[in-house]
């Protein structure tokens, strides 16, 4: 039965919650809008502040009575909007400030004009832009590239089992964006296989890259550039050809490169996680999967029995590991505890629903 590798390593990191995830990407996109006008507005500050100063120097060297400091950023600002209160001198070093002021106002005008426009019609670059901002404050997460049939299958899943999930596409569409609202899940749009694209998605941060593109020359260009930047990352890769994918698996030191013959979106997923879970099995319309894991600290497996797990989350556990010592069919009264290994069969929403669950705290 084909099978793919996974044991679920615990987070690394508190995650956050939606709500102080919103007031990081809100704060990191006033940065980005602080970005797209700074030097408009860098210009008018030093035109104000450093030209008010020199101006009002050369203005007392010239002969005249001092212009209190605080005065001289409304000078300039005067002399920016032809709208000086006293007559042009004729010194030609304070005249060149008369000349200059203007062109200055001019310039930030209609550089801040230029930027606003740029920013708020520009609708999809600023959406871009906040999702991006988005993606920056997960840690410890997963990263789809590819968002198409299996791509969408696979965040699912990895959604339904409690994980985080950033994507990665070239373009998106108004479908295919709201399914990924839906999930709640940042899209960064790019090619994947440059290094902005995988820094603003995490690639540095994440937990596992899964490529999911029909590309096989594409997926091993991404693949060459996710391990330069994180050497630690799990990567999961959808090939085609079975030559080419067991180059990549053993040349780039992949976990995982599933073939046209692996590609169910769970299999994808437990891949990307590091447990063992077969792939779903159709018996009478009803879908049912057999998953390895280990049981994580004060989860609602950790200090149960197998029979009362067995009947109370109708799922058949067919085997136990504790310390080494491995039990097929263990008796109803053994006890589960943190880090036993256990081999669970059950329908498929169960399994989902257990990985989910091993991860929280009671």
């Amino acid at each position: 039965m084909p099978r793919s590798q996974i044991v679920v390593p615990p987070p690394q990191q508190r995650r956050l919650s939606r709500r102080s995830r919103l007031i990081r990407a809100a704060w990191r996109n006033a940065r980005a809008i602080w970005h797209e006008f700074r030097l408009p507005i860098v210009v008018l500050l030093l035109a104000l502040f450093g030209g008010g100063w020199l101006y009002g120097e050369l203005w007392v060297r010239a002969g005249y009575e001092r212009i209190p400091y605080a005065d001289l950023p409304y000078t300039m600002l005067a002399l920016m909007i032809l709208e000086s209160t006293t007559e042009m001198p004729r010194e030609p070093q304070l005249i060149i400030f008369w000349y200059l002021m203007p062109l200055i106002a001019l310039y930030v005008a209609g550089r801040g004009v230029f930027d606003f426009i740029n920013l708020f019609y520009r609708s999809d670059a600023r959406h871009n832009s906040w999702e991006e901002a988005v993606a920056s404050t997960y840690w410890d997460h997963i990263i789809v590239l590819g968002v198409g049939h299996l791509g969408t299958r696979v965040i699912r899943a990895l959604v339904s089992m409690g994980f985080e999930v950033v994507a990665i596409d070239r373009q998106s569409d108004t479908e295919k964006q709201a399914e990924l609202d839906r999930l709640h899940v940042p899209l960064v749009l790019g090619d994947g296989r440059l290094e902005t694209t995988l820094d603003k998605a995490g690639i540095r941060k994440a937990r596992a890259l899964i490529v999911c593109t029909s590309n096989d020359h594409m997926n091993l260009e991404v693949t060459m550039r996710a391990r330069d930047l994180n050497p630690d990352v799990r990567i999961v890769v959808r090939v085609w050809e079975d030559h080419f994918a067991r180059q990549i698996q053993r040349f780039m030191n992949v976990e995982a490169v599933l073939s046209a013959t692996d590609l169910a979106a769970p299999v994808f997923a437990s891949a990307a996680l590091g447990i063992d879970i077969t792939q779903t099995l159709d018996i009478n319309g009803v879908d049912y999967s057999m998953i390895r894991l280990q049981v994580a600290p004060d989860s609602f497996l950790d200090g149960q029995t197998v029979g009362t797990l067995q009947d109370a989350e109708d799922m058949d556990i067919v085997l136990h590991s504790h310390q080494g010592q491995v039990t097929v069919h263990p008796a109803p009264e053994t006890v589960v505890r943190a880090g036993d290994t256990v081999v669970i069969f059950a329908q498929h929403s169960k399994v989902t629903d257990v990985v989910a669950r091993n991860q929280q705290r009671r």
